[in-house]
């Protein structure tokens, strides 16, 4: 059975959930799929198919974002448009010859973000990673291991390139050593 509707209703309905990206839709969006603490706001597209209490406070989930499975998110957290955070992994059966259509258990295949971390354009986080507190992940960047607090991350896979100064807010960039010929 559908629901019916008039054009201008659809129409209406159709501009909230795909291009109202404010404070106020985003935040209404964040309570309509049950996150509830304080600041938490949802841009259009996003789909978090997460623990509605694994989420902290004043935390922004970008544009068209995907979280799913048993995924952490600290507080303070900016995530930027069309990032994957992915928890669980699908484990390769050799009797049949292909991958379960499950997530298959394999330890902790958790995903954990830190309070205070940026995580901009593009970033995908795979499963078992535990991102530190304050990590900056540069845009495209695929995480595949545990960061420590303060790192800035960038590639991939990603690998840090700098720390941030938990002082003064600094970035410091490492340089890479010269090739020697």
């Amino acid at each position: 059975m559908g629901i019916e509707m008039s054009d201008e209703l659809f129409r209406q309905l159709t501009d909230y959930c795909n291009s109202s990206d404010n404070g106020e839709d985003n935040r209404r969006r964040a309570k309509l799929l049950g996150f509830t603490q304080e600041g938490v706001l949802v841009a259009p597209g996003a789909i978090l198919r997460i623990p509605r209490d694994q989420v902290g406070t004043n935390t922004f989930f970008g544009l068209y974002t995907y979280a799913n499975g048993n995924v952490t998110v600290g507080k303070n957290v900016l995530i930027g448009p069309h990032c994957s955070l992915s928890a669980g992994n699908h484990k390769f059966d050799p009797a049949t010859g292909w991958f379960s259509g499950r997530t298959e258990p394999d330890g902790d295949d958790s995903v954990v973000i830190g309070d205070g971390c940026w995580l901009a354009s593009k970033v995908t986080v795979t499963g078992g990673v535990k991102m530190g507190k304050a990590n900056l992940v540069c845009a495209g960047a695929v995480v595949t291991k545990s960061t420590p607090d303060y790192a800035i991350m960038a590639g991939v896979p990603a690998k840090q390139v700098g720390e941030i100064d938990p002082v003064t807010g600094e970035y410091l960039w490492y340089h890479a050593k010269e090739k020697q010929s």
